[in-house]
């Protein structure tokens, strides 16, 4: 019995022979399998393509007759050979399949191994979506970037930051959000991303970002993205410097004021004046306002003096 089998082998495989054995495709993509077989014996007989473990439990999904079929087509060329082409590729496609000629008695039939694999994941590369022609970053704005693939199938990404002792896991998310509070009080920061799939792993260029100004809620700095232009913060640094000396300067002179202010006040109260009016002037004043008192003065005593002489005359005329 074992030595009638494998001469039904040998014998199948004078008759159907196929370019491939085993096949191996990508999610979403296609393969063509292509065979010959004795075209004077079976020119018309019906070829198909079934699935299944055993011949007895392989089950026809698309045969040479089946016109409305259209992820699988099995093409009888005749003497240019037998074409099956399978389209749109998934994991579920990943099995024993089997090329089969419909004659009397026993089909002639041939195995063939598919399996469907996961396209592999492609350097990844960082964007930026907001604009850093904006460079919102100099004004404490958050920047968000995004870690892609080109290619690849059921991707997942993931954000670290890169430590000298050990790179820390940000979060699993395309997208990483960099504001001030992230970035604490730690001048230069180092990220990079990673795309991954079941089949395999990239890592992405290194984004660094120079913190110009640290703050939890207000800050600047710069980010590098590789193949993104590079900007600084210099002129927005300057307005920052101007800022703070015209508020110094207006300190500093609220302060010498308040100063001159406390050392008028300590001086005794004879000596106090407005500021920007001489002692002299005051004394001046004083002066003249005593002077013109004792004048009055005079001035009325001697009115008095007249008064009581006219009086004492008066009465010596009449007795």
């Amino acid at each position: 019995m074992k030595i009638l089998h494998v001469m039904l082998l040998f014998h199948t495989s004078l008759q159907l022979v196929c370019d491939k054995r085993k096949i191996t495709a990508h999610i979403g993509n296609e393969f063509l399998l292509r065979c010959t077989y004795d075209v004077k014996m079976f020119r018309f007989n019906k070829k198909y393509w079934c699935r299944g473990e055993s011949r007895s439990t392989c089950e026809v999904l698309s045969d040479s007759e089946d016109k409305h079929s259209h992820r699988i087509q099995v093409v009888d060329a005749g003497w240019n050979g037998l074409y099956v082409r399978v389209t749109k590729l998934q994991i579920e496609d990943t099995h024993v399949y089997w090329v089969g000629i419909d004659k009397i008695y026993a089909d002639i039939m041939l195995a063939v191994d598919v399996n469907i694999t996961q396209v592999p994941v492609s350097k990844p590369i960082v964007l930026p979506l907001t604009s850093l022609r904006d460079r919102s970053s100099c004004w404490g704005t958050a920047v968000t970037t995004r870690c892609s693939c080109t290619s690849g199938t059921q991707v997942r990404y993931t954000w670290y930051q890169q430590k000298s002792h050990k790179d820390l896991l940000l979060h699993n998310s395309s997208d990483l959000v960099l504001d001030c509070g992230m970035m604490g009080k730690d001048r230069s920061n180092f990220y990079y991303c990673t795309a991954r799939n079941d089949i395999s792993i990239q890592q992405s260029n290194i984004l660094s970002v120079q913190v110009l100004l640290p703050g939890n809620s207000s800050c600047i700095y710069t980010l590098h993205i590789p193949g993104q232009a590079v900007y600084d913060c210099a002129d927005y640094l300057d307005v920052l410097d101007f800022g703070n000396q015209s508020l110094q300067s207006n300190q500093s002179l609220q302060s010498n004021q308040s100063l001159q202010s406390n050392q008028t006040d300590r001086r005794p109260s004879g000596c106090r004046r407005r500021a920007g009016i001489p002692l002299w002037y005051f004394w001046l004043r004083w002066s003249a306002f005593a002077a013109l008192l004792i004048t009055f003065c005079i001035v009325i005593k001697c009115t008095q003096k007249r008064h009581r002489k006219r009086v004492t005359k008066s009465k010596k005329i009449k007795v």
